[in-house]
């Protein structure tokens, strides 16, 4: 009898194992396709609702806004509602800002952008979080897990989003609508959870005050701000710079495409490989040095190329992003101060991202062409590898400067 119930425990335990798994995979869908989505038919949204390049590239800069604005804050509301309820309830914030978003209005098109943002950061922040509290042993594998499903459904996003705007005459904003029915399903499937409302501390740990003192939790933000710059201009700009050269739209969308199909292998192998060292750097820095090839490249107009360089910025952004979520992990000693951590890098580091898609918006009605735009992030590509080289040794954050 003892043993049929101790098996009869251990296939629960498995069957819960297996839900919240399933669960991580569908929440961390949604962190990317509702701002990937937006890249390809970026030109449709600033033409019908007549605003310039630069307020359009506020559609991707409001997203970072609200995650540097809200991760502070997400580690102290998972500590007062516990992280599966946080997290349940961005999903539902982040189903009304979609739905929001696509109301083809300018002002909706902002709030519901500001506010889906703000349902993003909470996953952002607490899902490395409930990875290192529940998967302690295998944190590695289950980031890979998490930022495959996350770049392969941002993927997904930017192939099909002028299709759908275009080739089925839903137009911009059925495209950006239509991912409310992902985050429904993410409603659903994240139900079972919400039995346990486990709390995202068990131990007394540092404050946050006393993480930003710390040397080693700066250069792990400024690592996090410096690659989500790279990423969001991207994803924001390469599919209008692609159709200045000459290519057209659809296939602009499908380059984007495949940036982040690249990333999917690279995001799921680079966590594992980074799991298994102390020190990171060396993955850092070669994440760096493939961002800085693929823009080089960019720059040249070797258009005949472009599929290369392409490949080049998705290898190198999804090694950068995967070792960004590893930090918080391997840099911090529990789930709480990885929250912490995750939050304060989350916080400054997209407050740092949110000025790239603007920026580069503005200095290309400025000048004209994508030239200084590109240099730039050529520069921030530099200072990405410098700063990995910190961020990369082995340790862990301190309050003492360290």
């Amino acid at each position: 009898m003892l043993t049929k119930q101790a098996g009869n425990q251990r296939a629960q335990a498995k069957a819960a194992s297996l839900m919240l798994i399933f669960g991580i995979v569908i929440v961390a869908a949604n962190l990317r396709a509702p701002i990937t989505v937006v890249g390809p038919i970026i030109g449709d949204i600033s033409h019908d609702l007549g605003i310039s390049h630069a307020a359009a590239g506020v559609v991707t800069t409001l997203p970072l806004l609200a995650f540097a604005l809200l991760s502070p804050f997400a580690p102290r509301i998972a500590r007062r509602f516990g992280l599966e309820t946080t997290i349940w309830t961005g999903m539902i914030l982040l189903t009304a800002g979609i739905i929001l978003r696509s109301s083809q209005g300018v002002v909706t098109l902002f709030l519901g952008t500001a506010l889906l943002g703000l349902a993003i950061a909470l996953g952002n922040v607490l899902v490395p979080s409930l990875v290192k509290r529940d998967f302690p042993e295998r944190v590695g594998v289950m980031t890979g897990v998490y930022t495959v499903s996350m770049n392969l459904w941002g993927a997904i996003a930017s192939g099909v989003s002028i299709p759908i705007a275009q080739g089925l005459g839903m137009g911009w904003s059925g495209a950006l609508g239509c991912w409310a029915i992902l985050s429904t399903a993410a409603i659903l499937v994240w139900l079972p959870q919400l039995r346990f409302r486990k709390r995202a501390i068990q131990t007394p740990v540092s404050s946050p005050v006393q993480l930003w003192r710390s040397r080693l939790a700066w250069q792990v933000t400024l690592f996090m701000g410096l690659q989500s710059m790279v990423f969001y201009v991207t994803i924001a700009w390469l599919p209008e710079i692609l159709q200045q050269q000459g290519m057209t739209g659809a296939n602009a969308g499908w380059m984007l495409s495949l940036m982040q199909f690249v990333v999917l292998p690279v995001t799921f192998l680079v966590p594992v490989a980074a799991g298994r060292r102390s020190s990171q750097r060396g993955l850092a820095v070669t994440a760096g040095f493939f961002i800085l090839i693929g823009l080089g490249g960019l720059l040249s107009g070797f258009n005949t190329l472009v599929a290369i360089w392409v490949i080049l910025l998705g290898i190198g952004a999804g090694a950068s992003f995967s070792l960004a979520m590893m930090f918080f992990v391997l840099r911090s000693r529990d789930p709480q101060q990885s929250a912490e951590l995750s939050g304060m890098a989350q916080s400054f580091g997209y407050l740092l991202a949110a000025a790239g898609p603007t920026l580069f918006g503005w200095l290309h009605d400025v000048t004209e062409s994508y030239t200084i735009p590109l240099l730039l992030l050529m520069v921030v590509s530099v200072l990405l590898i410098a700063v990995g080289t910190l961020a990369g040794r082995s340790g862990y954050v301190t309050v003492e400067g360290k």
